[in-house]
Protein backbone atom coordinates (compact mmCIF):
# COMPACT_ATOMS: atom_id res chain seq x y z
CA UNK A 1 0.00 0.00 0.00
CA UNK A 2 1.64 3.52 -1.16
CA UNK A 3 1.56 5.97 1.77
CA UNK A 4 2.93 9.45 2.17
CA UNK A 5 3.07 11.39 5.59
CA UNK A 6 3.50 14.63 5.71
CA UNK A 7 3.86 16.77 8.65
CA UNK A 8 2.85 20.67 8.68
CA UNK A 9 2.71 23.23 11.25
CA UNK A 10 -0.69 23.78 13.03
CA UNK A 11 -2.85 25.80 11.25
CA UNK A 12 -0.54 26.55 8.32
CA UNK A 13 -3.33 25.16 5.98
CA UNK A 14 -7.24 25.11 4.85
CA UNK A 15 -9.14 22.24 4.80
CA UNK A 16 -8.37 22.81 1.13
CA UNK A 17 -5.38 22.68 0.77
CA UNK A 18 -4.77 19.58 2.92
CA UNK A 19 -7.35 18.47 0.61
CA UNK A 20 -5.28 19.24 -2.60
CA UNK A 21 -2.00 17.22 -0.86
CA UNK A 22 -4.22 14.05 -0.46
CA UNK A 23 -5.36 14.30 -4.08
CA UNK A 24 -2.37 15.49 -5.55
CA UNK A 25 -0.10 12.61 -3.27
CA UNK A 26 -2.62 9.95 -4.64
CA UNK A 27 -2.25 11.40 -8.20
CA UNK A 28 1.21 11.06 -8.21
CA UNK A 29 1.35 7.49 -6.87
CA UNK A 30 -1.12 6.59 -9.83
CA UNK A 31 1.03 7.83 -12.15
CA UNK A 32 3.74 5.60 -10.83
CA UNK A 33 2.27 2.12 -9.81
CA UNK A 34 -0.95 2.25 -11.85
CA UNK A 35 -4.54 3.03 -11.50
CA UNK A 36 -4.20 -0.32 -8.73
CA UNK A 37 -2.64 1.99 -6.34
CA UNK A 38 -5.56 4.53 -5.96
CA UNK A 39 -7.60 2.41 -3.87
CA UNK A 40 -4.63 1.69 -1.29
CA UNK A 41 -3.10 4.60 -1.42
CA UNK A 42 -3.01 6.40 1.95
CA UNK A 43 -2.01 9.88 3.07
CA UNK A 44 -2.05 11.51 6.27
CA UNK A 45 -1.24 15.14 7.25
CA UNK A 46 -0.38 15.68 10.63
CA UNK A 47 -0.57 18.74 11.69
CA UNK A 48 2.69 19.76 14.61
CA UNK A 49 1.94 22.05 17.76
CA UNK A 50 3.21 25.66 17.32
CA UNK A 51 6.58 25.84 18.06
CA UNK A 52 7.19 21.77 18.65
CA UNK A 53 9.46 21.25 15.52
CA UNK A 54 12.93 22.62 14.26
CA UNK A 55 15.31 22.73 11.26
CA UNK A 56 18.93 22.92 11.64
CA UNK A 57 18.68 22.81 15.55
CA UNK A 58 16.78 26.18 15.63
CA UNK A 59 12.81 25.63 16.86
CA UNK A 60 10.41 26.92 14.10
CA UNK A 61 7.11 28.71 15.09
CA UNK A 62 4.55 29.51 12.20
CA UNK A 63 4.93 33.54 12.72
CA UNK A 64 8.54 32.22 11.69
CA UNK A 65 7.55 30.63 8.91
CA UNK A 66 5.32 33.59 7.65
CA UNK A 67 7.58 35.62 8.15
CA UNK A 68 9.12 37.09 4.56
CA UNK A 69 12.43 36.17 2.83
CA UNK A 70 15.00 37.86 2.77
CA UNK A 71 15.81 36.76 -0.57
Amino acid sequence: MPFANFKVPAGSLDDEQKELIVTRTTELYVEIYGERARAATMVLVEEVADGGWGIGGDVLTLAELRRPSRD
